[in-house]
């Protein structure tokens, strides 16, 4: 086993993901009468066709919940002693 340091009370900071190859956000929509939902996009326009040809097949569906995911990453903060590490 080997020695490893452990860092305590260090800064960091959590962002939304922009290293290079990291997605946008991922838009869905869900029915709120039967759950069923979009297939999950980058465009919030996909999601929101497939609700409207959802309620037309189905004419009391018309609740919907959007959902949007969106990738986050944690790095080290200023004075974070990790922080050069990662430069």
């Amino acid at each position: 086993m080997s020695p490893r340091s452990v860092l305590r009370l260090a800064d960091w900071a959590i962002t939304v993901d922009r290293e290079p190859g990291a997605s946008g956000p991922v838009h869905e929509t869900e029915c709120t009468t039967c759950h069923e939902s979009s297939a999950p996009s980058e465009n919030r326009t996909a999601p929101e066709d497939w609700a409207l040809r959802h309620t037309g097949r189905n004419p009391d569906h018309r609740g919907y919940r959007a959902i949007t995911t969106s990738l986050l990453r944690v790095t080290p903060a200023p004075g974070n002693p990790l922080r050069e590490e990662c430069r």
